[in-house]
């Protein structure tokens, strides 16, 4: 078996209410899929995390050293991939294109073996995880405080056992939403806070001293994520776990923040950071260090379904008769495609969501529906 083609797929929708982290503004949902074909016509799904375009690009660049390869040797290939723009992509582009092949090759190995790349990385702990629901971004053209109450609620209503919403816009708003959101939930209900690092440290210490008598189970992007030192001063400035790594690429991108103990809690993004050959290796780091993984999820149904793949074979940390099982990012926004490319959608079930048990990622993709939001060339 040898790799044929690469092909991306941009994905591409215009959003009828915009809504904005504190680092961006979404006025579009647009994604890109990495599709890589073998000669005996195996095909392997993958997608890249961060803007799409560009990322379609990257991986243009790289195809031409994937065709006439064998496709199961996913560690060699990554090597040789990841050395060629070494001088220039140690994280960025040639990272997150690099995630969306790899997390493709591991398809065709899974596919290739008859078992759900969980089994390859070593075997499934689970065969479900809770979602909390993320969302609760600012919207266009209404009050932000009484809105991300409302959506919280919904989501708690829906069955999620825990939500995370947006702040790092202003301290003393971003406080009164926190108090309306965790009024609106309940005491029961976990909930994390996101600053997308639109703060400074001394915004960032003083919101998480205030925020803390919410309850709050992490403060992530507290500060941008070049600055490890200002990190660790949020950490030891407040009593909120401090959270973080969805732009920190690969273990060299890790390797200070969890030495150092920047962080409490790290989020390496599958589609992001090496995909799974370089994301297991991560995660090992953390573990060997004592820092929890929670992922990074923020795509269509083929990362959540690769996401479902790494948290089965996520290893309890520390093990015990109990474990701290982990938890699955669940984007709430709207996005018409999400789940559409897919055959059969990976939904929850109150807050729950099964991990997909057939070979490779364990989906199909539909291919009308890759034509129907493929990206439109201008006339």
């Amino acid at each position: 078996m040898k790799i044929s083609a690469v092909h991306t797929h941009v994905l591409d929708v215009p959003l009828a209410q915009a809504f904005e982290s504190a680092s961006m503004r979404f006025d579009r949902r647009q994604h890109v899929l990495v599709e890589i074909v073998c000669d005996d016509g195996t095909t392997g799904w993958g997608e890249c995390l961060g803007p799409a375009l560009p990322n379609a690009a990257v991986v243009k660049a790289y195809a031409g050293r994937l065709v006439g390869r064998d496709p199961l040797e996913t560690e060699k290939l990554w090597q040789e991939l990841y050395n060629l723009f070494r001088d220039q992509g140690q994280r960025g582009l040639a990272v997150t294109a690099l995630s969306g092949i790899d997390v493709a090759l591991w398809d065709i190995k899974g596919k290739r073996f008859g078992v759900p790349v969980s089994v390859l990385l070593g075997g499934r702990f689970r065969e479900s995880v809770k979602a909390y629901a993320t969302g609760s971004f600012r919207k266009d053209g209404v009050d932000r405080v009484a809105d991300n109450a409302q959506e919280c609620a919904g989501h708690v209503a829906a069955g999620f056992h825990a939500v995370k919403i947006k702040i790092g816009f202003d301290p003393a708003n971003d406080l009164k939403v926190i108090a309306a959101v965790r009024e609106a939930i309940g005491p029961q209900t976990r909930l994390m806070i996101d600053a997308n690092h639109g703060y400074d440290v001394v915004e960032a210490v003083k919101v998480g001293k205030a925020a803390a008598a919410f309850d709050i189970d992490w403060f992530e992007e507290p500060v941008i994520p070049e600055q490890l030192g200002a990190y660790r001063a949020v950490r030891e400035g407040q009593p909120i776990p401090v959270a973080g790594g969805e732009t920190w690429h690969g273990r060299f991108g890790f390797k200070e923040p969890i030495e150092t103990r920047a962080i409490d809690i790290a989020q390496p993004d599958l589609c992001g950071t090496g995909g799974f050959t370089e994301m297991k290796r991560v995660a090992d780091l953390a573990a060997l260090h004592g820092v929890r993984v929670v992922p990074h999820v923020w795509g269509t149904a083929v990362q959540i379904a690769a996401s479902l793949q790494f948290i089965a074979a996520l290893p309890p940390d520390p093990p015990r008769r109990e474990p701290i099982e982990p938890i699955l990012e669940f984007d709430r926004t709207h996005n018409p495609f999400r789940q559409a490319i897919v055959t059969k959608p990976i939904e929850h079930e109150k807050g729950v969501v099964a991990i997909p048990n057939a070979p490779g990622l364990g989906i199909e993709i539909d291919r009308a529906a890759l034509d129907e939001f493929r990206l439109k060339e201008p006339a």
